[in-house]
């Protein structure tokens, strides 16, 4: 987990209990235990775990030996182990000792590992409330809560953490990421004014800034600055890049309007190129979609967010583009409603044919979609746009409700001569006198109250 934070020089731990051994023991345990840390900071982590089984052989209940344990297995991702030598020191640590608040945070980060964030939040708070400066538990909890969508609650974690670590990279790196979560309108306009993108003068937040610095600070994220230095080299404009705090270990580099412009622009170019490459025409590329139907491109040539997506895939070798022809698949979840109908279909007495027997219906028939679905007892499910599903109903009273159901199985029983052929008197009727069921307009040959051939 990249939000985890061990500190080595923890784990390796004084203890109290060893002054209740003879002085030799003492000697001897204390001189094991320090062994032990000069294996494990030179990550030999083998050694280090022989060294302090050895050293619980001296003394089982001790806590030292215990946390030092189970730091070895935890920096190797042994976590059952680890989190059974945490948990027995648990037991034998004295009420005062100092490593209460240190042993629920490993065991906060053993959960964290296990994917049990429920668990590890209530070890990382339980941690926080012997010591509300411990760094690692900070960190973890804000991690956890970014999970849960707290991003306000994370926020505060992540800038508790560097109010005591002021150098921890993870914290640091996660409240710029989280910045267009948490900050108020009067620091994303105070942001806006740094990289240049509002007047100086300004003193109120207007929607559209506020969506101007959610895209400016993504395409940071997205390492916009490297992608302009990469681009232009030494002639990279002075002012397309702002830094701020230089010269410090806060130092950080943003994009100016100017520079976020160049960039959109000089993106949506390689993104034109990496599509002619891939053979599509250059009439096409601007009307291109992603699976969604939504356009890749802007009017004004740029990226869309979605078409930043495209593009990226499209540089992995991946198509997850749409041509102006293609028609926009379904959804996983609207396939899975089409599902549904269809069984609730088959349920009902229909039975399902392919494209091909509908326009074989087409052409027997001679009639037109809206008869055959109003009065010949056919289906049309819709899937996507411009594309179907067909049905047709296998028994029915009305010999008419069938007349697709026959002539579908028909054409099954030319092909496989066991599949049988049900009676429809209506069609044997039509066609011993040579009739067609439906006109030229595609409207049933005889009225409907005359349909019965028993009527003539």
């Amino acid at each position: 987990m990249p939000y985890l934070k061990h500190f080595s020089n923890m784990w390796v731990l004084c203890t109290v209990l060893a002054c209740a051994l003879p002085l030799q023991a003492e000697q001897t345990l204390s001189s094991c235990l320090d062994e032990g840390k000069i294996a494990y900071t030179n990550q030999n982590y083998p050694q280090a775990e022989q060294i302090f089984e050895r050293c619980l052989t001296l003394d089982p209940q001790n806590v030292d030996a215990h946390l030092s344990l189970g730091g070895v297995y935890l920096t190797q991702d042994k976590l059952d182990v680890a989190q059974s030598h945490f948990q027995t020191a648990l037991t034998h640590m004295q009420r005062n000792s100092p490593y209460w608040s240190y042993t629920y945070s490993m065991l906060g980060d053993i959960a964290l590992k296990n994917r049990q964030n429920k668990q590890a939040l209530a070890l990382y708070s339980q941690s926080l409330q012997y010591n509300a400066a411990n760094v690692n538990s900070l960190v973890g909890k804000g991690a956890i809560l970014e999970t849960q969508g707290d991003t306000q609650g994370a926020a505060e974690a992540y800038t508790s953490a560097l109010a005591v670590e002021p150098l921890n990279l993870i914290a640091r790196r996660r409240l710029i990421v989280l910045e267009p979560e948490y900050l108020t309108d009067d620091d994303i306009l105070i942001a806006l004014k740094q990289r240049l993108a509002v007047k100086p003068e300004e003193t109120t937040l207007t929607d559209e800034n506020r969506t101007l610095f959610f895209r400016m600070h993504q395409a940071e994220q997205r390492r916009g600055v490297d992608y302009l230095k990469n681009k232009f080299g030494r002639n990279l404009p002075k002012d397309y890049i702002v830094t701020l705090n230089q010269g410090t270990d806060f130092a950080r580099e943003l994009l100016t309007l100017d520079g976020f412009n160049a960039l959109e622009k000089s993106i949506g170019q390689d993104a034109v190129l990496v599509f002619r490459r891939l053979n599509i025409p250059i009439q096409s590329i601007f009307s291109l979609r992603n699976k969604e139907g939504k356009p890749v491109f802007t009017p004004e040539t740029t990226l869309t967010e979605e078409g930043f997506t495209v593009y990226t895939q499209a540089l992995a070798g991946q198509k997850s583009y749409l041509l102006p022809n293609q028609a926009v698949p379904p959804s996983p979840a609207q396939l899975k409603k089409v599902q549904a109908r269809a069984q609730a279909l088959l349920k009902k007495g229909y039975t399902e044919i392919s494209r091909a027997e509908y326009k074989m219906l087409e052409n027997k028939t001679l009639c037109s979609d809206d008869t055959l679905k109003n009065k010949l007892g056919m289906y049309f499910l819709p899937v996507a746009k411009n594309l179907h599903r067909y049905f047709v109903r296998t028994t029915d009273t009305d010999p008419l409700q069938t007349v697709p159901y026959y002539y579908v199985m028909q054409a099954r029983h030319k092909r496989n001569p066991k599949v049988e052929v049900p009676k429809n008197e209506l069609i044997e009727y039509y066609q011993y006198y040579g009739y067609t069921l439906c006109l030229s307009d595609g409207n049933l040959t005889l009225a409907e109250d005359s349909a019965d051939p028993n009527a003539f």
